[in-house]
């Protein structure tokens, strides 16, 4: 077993929680970023497997998430994409490793891991962008498809309390699963590292909220209109793509990555939704390991 540390960075007048397995200045370390916005980084632990003698993995919980510093009050406009790449390039300069690092983001971690990357940090050696669009309305037409392959009488339960705005009604919760249980994680029950993010994002759901909305398909926040895309030519370090056979985020949500970073590549998860690191966790870990090891 690979020993772990905690710790906080102090980020404007708030705390960032980290966690670090394997010790740094061993390699190079790995940062993983979590998705959301608002999950923590319970579901997303299992990639410390990656941790050895020759690499430290760092998880964190980003602001208003989990063991961070919480802002219930905080007004929607507070949570901006500038805000989290701050927060990332102040925990990188706390921690001392910004001179050499690579950057493994799941989800809406992938979406910051992309933001960071197209601005040519000069410590950033590679990139893994894991189940994530490069655009939030390639997500929402996705979205749209996979809905439609629902039954229909769950599309139509979801169709009537969205148009009630009632998200917290059980019977739309129940239809939602419906949508999770196939394209989120298809382990269910969930294994027990992503029900603690489902319950801690259940308890406070501030960032989510304001960023994406009430669930993964239904996207009315901030981000409802994000796109990377024109800028992913910048991206100058070598980039892995990975998402499941039947994730969220589909072939059409992840193709501009493919098109546009000069250096990438791809890997596809057969068995696989929006969690291959829990679905297929030795694969994964095996896929993403070699990339990081490969010669440039």
């Amino acid at each position: 077993m690979v020993p772990s540390t905690t710790g906080f960075a102090p980020f404007r007048d708030y705390r960032t929680w980290y966690r670090i397995t394997g010790e740094l200045g061993s390699g190079v370390p790995l940062v993983v970023l979590h998705g959301g916005p608002g999950c923590t980084h319970n579901y997303v632990l299992s990639i410390a497997g990656l941790a050895n003698r020759h690499r430290a993995v760092v998880h964190y919980d980003q602001l208003g998430c989990g063991e961070s510093t919480r802002l219930r009050d905080a007004e929607p406009g507070f949570w901006t994409v500038e805000l989290f790449l701050e927060e990332l390039g102040n925990l990188l300069t706390h921690l001392g490793i910004a001179d050499e690092y690579d950057v493994l983001g799941q989800s809406w971690g992938g979406m910051l891991a992309a933001e960071h990357a197209v601005r040519k940090p000069a410590g950033l050696r590679r990139l893994v962008i894991a189940d994530s669009p490069a655009s939030m309305r390639d997500w929402t037409a996705a979205a749209e498809k996979l809905r439609a392959e629902l039954p229909g009488d769950v599309r139509e339960t979801l169709e009537r309390y969205e148009a009630a705005e009632d998200y917290e009604n059980p019977e739309y919760k129940a239809a939602t699963d419906v949508f999770y249980a196939r394209h989120v994680c298809r382990i269910v029950p969930n294994p027990p590292e992503v029900q603690r993010t489902n319950e801690a994002l259940a308890e406070d759901p501030t960032v989510y909220r304001a960023m994406n909305g009430p669930n993964e398909f239904h996207v009315i926040g901030s981000l409802r209109d994000w796109s990377v895309i024109d800028r992913l030519p910048a991206v100058e370090v070598p980039t892995l793509v990975v998402n499941g056979r039947y994730d969220e985020a589909t072939d059409d949500c992840v193709r501009p990555y493919l098109e546009r970073i000069p250096d990438v590549r791809h890997h596809r998860f057969e068995n696989s939704s929006h969690m291959p690191h829990v679905e297929e966790q030795d694969a994964y870990l095996e896929i993403v390991g070699a990339f990081l090891e490969a010669e440039k």
